[in-house]
């Protein structure tokens, strides 16, 4: 059993990108219901201080990852249970993407424009030729047809279902309609798609590897950002 570590309003768990594929491939293997796997970052944190349904929302994940790598050091710094190493969920899906190659389970990607979605989908099956891709469908839709994308994404087989709706509003899809998916796992994603088809750029490795990724991204796109990280 792996260890947990609390930050402000989220419960981490201290789990490897690895473990956490290692872990998706096991309960793909059995019938349960589907777990809510969040990201914790700095947005994250701040995020659930200021907005209580978001917050609420975070209670109830089954599994939150270490997606800032500031986490990663202070755990390790404050002596707490040790966070192994930072789960970006933009490397964390291409860890599921070869981790899943040949098994038969499959993604459902959900969210972004359509031709992200679609591009992002085309990326996947290039560079993962054996990896299952069970459906796609934009993040465009309204809260009414809400019961017909959970409909379409029930009858694609789909195992992992991936949620880049933005928060919070990625975290209140997922744990309204939990009960009704039939997915392993739903895992959300923010802006992870833009990221695969280069519309958003990563930071250098250098930076990533200091935990400064998101100066990077701030000065990117600060119109945007900046109230976030400030």
């Amino acid at each position: 059993m792996h260890q947990r570590v609390r930050f402000g309003d989220f419960v981490i768990d201290c789990l490897s990108r690895r473990q956490l594929v290692e872990l998706a491939l096991d309960d793909c293997r059995r019938e349960i219901p589907a777990r809510l796997v969040f990201d914790a970052n700095g947005h994250a944190l701040s995020l659930a201080r200021t907005d209580p349904h978001y917050q609420t929302n975070v209670k109830q994940a089954d599994i939150i990852h270490a997606d800032g790598g500031f986490l990663v050091t202070l755990s390790k710094k404050l002596g707490l249970p040790a966070i192994p190493e930072r789960s970006a969920t933009t490397d964390m899906i291409h860890d599921f993407a070869d981790g899943f190659s040949g098994t038969g389970h499959g993604f459902f990607l959900l969210g972004g424009e359509e031709r992200v979605n679609k591009e992002c989908a085309d990326i996947l099956a290039g560079q993962y030729p054996t990896l299952a891709l069970s459906g796609r469908r934009n993040g465009f839709f309204t809260a009414q047809e809400e019961a017909d994308v959970v409909e379409q994404i029930n009858a694609s087989g789909a195992s992992i279902l991936w949620v880049g709706l933005g928060k919070p509003k990625e975290q209140d899809f997922c744990v309204r309609w939990r009960d009704k998916l039939n997915v392993r796992w739903i895992i959300s994603c923010g802006g992870c798609y833009n990221y695969i088809t280069g519309d958003y750029g990563r930071a250098p490795d250098w930076m990533q590897r200091m935990n400064i990724e998101w100066i990077h991204r701030m000065a990117t796109e600060p119109r945007k950002l900046f109230w976030r990280y400030a």
